[in-house]
């Protein structure tokens, strides 16, 4: 019987349906990587803020029919990923994509008792989060860890950590960016400005050391290199800010009230998101683009995030080779060093 390799996706996950909004906002704020509270502490906390956020939550998937499609969107990219990788039969064997979602259904568990059941010999766990967080990557980790231990499944496993200057990922990115600016090539340069805008995160997490914020403005620097424009207005800027804390800046719905204010069309670029979701279509393309058009904002233009563009796919398809080609099992930047200086002290690879 040949080799079997099986590789696992790591995304957030999101309801599919309106009944399951809830327990998704549960089981994402009961996730010690987000709330750091012990226990039982952090599920009171978790139950209280679910249960508050509830109603506003499911009127956003409302606008999406009801669901998330972030596993739909995913499912796509696993089977374009299982093609690209059809020519590494004799090195990989059979090659198969399994799907674990961090807050909803399938779970870490699930995907680990298909690949078990499936026969995999070896494993390769891939984040969909181009730059690594202890938050997303670091909390999916350690989520599978412990479902691959509970089911005593112990194949050789790779682990890749970040992917922020990935030539793939910044080529699909890019040539997006490149078609949309070339829609607008009536607009006079030094009246559009460029936000590339990401997940936000609390700024007392970065300044714990993760290397989130230092990766995402790596990546938006890696695309305008690629573009080879130097001369466009662009910044990095952050999005989906919650509660009272003080979140890593700048805000993105500030950066369109100044655009507003200065009357600059914006180009609206998803940096963190590889596939559209609640915070790509409804908050960027709804929310964002009515208070772009309140505060005077004259064109609101949002490119789309990569999918299953075929450079992205083809990147992907490198990090498995290359994570597969490695000696030790373990974590992997996709490249021979750490690429975090070592200030970033809750990078995966500190660790390893």
């Amino acid at each position: 019987m040949g080799q079997k390799t099986a590789i696992i996706l790591f995304n957030l996950g999101g309801p599919d349906g309106p009944e399951t909004v809830k327990p998704f906002l549960f089981n994402l704020f009961n996730d010690p990587a987000i709330i750091g509270l012990p226990q039982p502490f952090r599920w009171l906390l978790a139950k209280l803020i679910s249960g508050r956020r509830a109603p506003e939550a499911a009127k956003i998937y409302e606008e999406l029919g009801g669901r998330s499609p972030l596993l739909p969107n995913t499912k796509v990219q696993a089977k374009a990923l299982e093609k690209a990788l059809e020519g590494d039969r004799g090195s990989l064997g059979d090659v198969r994509c399994f799907i674990a979602m961090r807050y909803w259904h399938p779970f870490a568990h699930e995907a680990a008792s298909a690949a078990r059941e499936w026969g995999a010999d070896q494993v390769v766990l891939l984040p969909l989060y181009p730059q690594y967080s202890t938050t997303t990557t670091g909390s999916s980790l350690k989520d599978w860890k412990r479902a691959a231990s509970n089911l005593g499944f112990k194949p050789k496993t790779r682990a890749v950590c970040c992917y922020p200057g990935e030539e793939g990922f910044v080529d699909a990115v890019a040539d997006k960016l490149k078609a949309t600016l070339a829609e607008l090539g009536d607009i006079p340069q030094q009246d559009l400005r460029i936000l590339f805008s990401a997940h936000g995160l609390p700024q007392k997490v970065i300044d714990g050391g993760d290397p989130y914020q230092k990766q995402v403005e790596a990546t938006a620097a890696a695309i305008m290199t690629r573009i080879a424009d130097t001369e466009h207005d662009w910044l990095v800027c952050y999005q989906s800010r919650v509660g009272p804390l003080e979140w890593i800046k700048p805000y993105t719905e500030e950066e369109i009230r100044r655009a507003g204010a200065e009357k600059k069309h914006l180009v609206v670029v998803p940096i963190a998101f590889v596939s559209e979701h609640s915070e790509t279509l409804v908050e960027l393309d709804i929310e964002y683009r009515d208070l772009a058009r309140e505060c005077g904002v004259p064109g609101y233009h949002r490119v789309g995030t990569v999918d299953d563009h075929p450079a992205f796919i083809e990147g992907l398809a490198r990090i498995v080779r290359d994570a597969l080609e490695r000696e030790n099992a373990g974590i992997s930047s996709n490249m021979d060093c750490r690429i975090c200086g070592e200030e970033w002290s809750r990078c995966a690879m500190a660790a390893d």
